[in-house]
């Protein structure tokens, strides 16, 4: 058996170091969330709520099928991601990711902080670490909410959030499909939202003739 004190294996230490370098990371972009927050224009918590939920209200009176106003709202999110991402840049302080796990915890700890106002955690990766699942203790669109029966497990209310993440990463030449996968709204425990690279698309800056 090993000594008491002994040094662990160096499988064991190197996974150590690896967890830690995790953690100092999550530590470092949610401290970069709250002041990037911090300089924001705040919008009242109860009116963007009020408001977003009287945009839902209508987009199902005008267009009754669910499932065109989940993609609906989905699309409406892409087009304000693709616009937010110079902003983010000039008041987030971070740098260039180097990679995807690095890019979500970005994503998580700093824009969702600094546009929605609530920070969420990267959990369940895949082995490739190309996909995980954001998990949102807070969802302030869908304050005061309560869905009808008929609407329940059909109406993905927040689906916004899911286009504005896909549009602000396209915007950094990263294609990913964005969707939940749980929602407090239904009664499940958590708002879940699975992500998943799909493409690292390359600039095309042209040919010289």
């Amino acid at each position: 058996p090993p000594l008491l004190g002994a040094a662990p294996p160096p499988s064991l230490a190197a996974s150590r170091r690896g967890n830690a370098m995790a953690r100092s990371g999550i530590d470092k972009y949610g401290k970069l969330g709250d002041q990037a927050f911090a300089r924001m224009d705040k919008v009242n918590s109860d009116l963007l709520a009020l408001t977003y939920g009287a945009l839902v209200t209508q987009l199902l009176r005008d267009i009754e099928d669910v499932e065109i106003v989940n993609t609906t709202l989905e699309k409406m999110g892409y087009k304000i991601g693709l616009r937010i991402v110079d902003e983010f840049l000039a008041k987030s302080n971070v740098g260039p990711c180097q990679d995807f796990r690095e890019t979500c915890d970005v994503l998580a700890k700093v824009g969702l902080r600094m546009f929605l106002g609530t920070a969420a955690e990267c959990v369940q990766w895949n082995r490739e670490l190309t996909a995980c699942t954001l998990v949102l203790p807070e969802n302030p669109l869908a304050e005061y909410v309560e869905l009808p029966p008929h609407l329940t497990n059909r109406l993905w209310y927040s689906n916004l959030i899911c286009g504005v993440v896909r549009g602000a990463l396209e915007q950094l030449q990263l294609r990913v499909e964005c969707r939940f996968q749980k929602d407090t709204l239904n009664g499940d425990e958590h708002n879940m939202i699975r992500l998943e690279l799909k493409e690292v698309m390359r600039e095309d800056y042209g040919e010289d003739d």
